[in-house]
């Protein structure tokens, strides 16, 4: 199959900090693991994938294609002045596949900036949505719930929180296969009136379209990680601290768990037999499992993943491209914009 072919999965394959080769090895999973996966094409240098997808044994894959770009946006470079001057990099090439309808998503581990200007300049909102947001699966008591914004707009209006609940909606959707997710708005208390002017003013505005979502009202940090609500409203800033706050205490819990455990032979013990329990704990918490976070309100895909993601992580976040495209998700969300839109307006008095 040619490269661009659409319903293809567009792969940026230069930016990670691991470089090319982890990025690979990530495809050659993902094509293993998942057989109707969307084909797959590798964007990038051509005289350093070649080599590379032949030594994984990909070279002969009719569902592997590669587009070759001459150049790389790094995790230094300013983000517009790198898209002014390296338009033959990986990252713009691949977005422009989006652009020309010839790919449906685009997974990149590049610098977050650069992506997220890219992909607002290159494939613009989609109707009725003035800014993106980033879209993040976190664990929680009995699941999982999606955090929306993780950090692409940390200067929300109130009106850009009604969009992210809405988003943030139709991807727990896809992601989570919860019909109905219930929405939360991040606050410092459940009781009208709490918070800031953003806060209050989001608030009576969800109220108004609850219908379009299903909007559970104001939630406090005590209950994010219950099982109360499915998908978490708030602003880019608040998002990104959250997201970056759980990543951390999930490193710590894992090193404070090696230390404790491995204090002395009788919990050495306990730790071996109890090496099942640990090991669905860490498939839990593990934040590879969905590898990535998508840049909804575009006009097309982009999945965003971990600079320093590793193999399984960049795998997982192309099955969830995958999962994004089987859905045709945007649709969907265009309709829902239209309709909050519409109950949004403020007659003229």
């Amino acid at each position: 199959m040619a490269p661009g072919t659409p319903g293809r999965i567009a792969v940026d394959a230069m930016g990670g900090d691991l470089g090319p080769s982890e990025v690979v090895a990530a495809v050659k999973l993902a094509l293993a693991q998942s057989p109707n996966l969307n084909p797959i094409t590798l964007v990038g240098d051509e005289a350093v994938l070649r080599p590379t997808i032949a030594h994984y044994g990909l070279h002969r894959s009719e569902r592997l294609s590669v587009l070759h770009a001459s150049e790389v946006i790094t995790m230094d470079d300013k983000p517009l002045a790198a898209l002014k001057k390296k338009k033959d990099s990986s990252m713009v090439r691949a977005i422009e596949l989006v652009k020309a309808g010839q790919a449906n998503v685009v997974v990149s581990c590049g610098n977050t900036g650069a992506l997220m200007a890219c992909g607002t300049l290159r494939l613009r909102t989609m109707d009725g949505v003035a800014r993106p947001a980033l879209a993040a699966v976190v664990p929680r008591e009995g699941g999982h719930f999606v955090l929306i914004d993780a950090g692409a707009n940390p200067e929300a209006k109130p009106e850009h929180l009604v969009h992210n609940s809405i988003l943030g909606s139709h991807y727990c959707r896809v992601m989570l296969g919860i019909s109905n997710p219930r929405v939360g708005l991040m606050s410092i208390g459940t009781e009208d009136g709490k918070g800031n002017s953003l806060i209050t003013e989001t608030n009576e505005l969800l109220k108004r379209i609850d219908g379009i979502i299903n909007y559970s009202g104001p939630i406090e940090g005590f209950q994010v990680f219950a099982e109360h609500v499915d998908v978490v409203v708030c602003d880019g800033f608040v998002g990104n601290i959250m997201l970056k706050s759980w990543e951390s205490l999930e490193k710590f819990i894992r090193s404070m768990l090696r230390e404790e455990l491995g204090a002395n032979p009788m919990r050495r013990t306990g730790a071996l037999l109890s090496k099942g329990a640990f090991a669905a704990l860490k498939d839990r918490i593990n934040p590879e499992r969905y590898g990535g976070a998508p840049l909804l309100g575009l006009r097309g895909n982009i999945l965003k993943a971990h600079g320093s993601s590793n193999r399984n992580a960049i795998k997982s976040a192309i099955r969830a491209a995958g999962e994004i495209i089987k859905a045709d998700m945007n649709q969907r969300m265009v309709a829902d914009i239209a309709r909050a839109n519409d109950l949004l307006i403020v007659p003229a008095s």
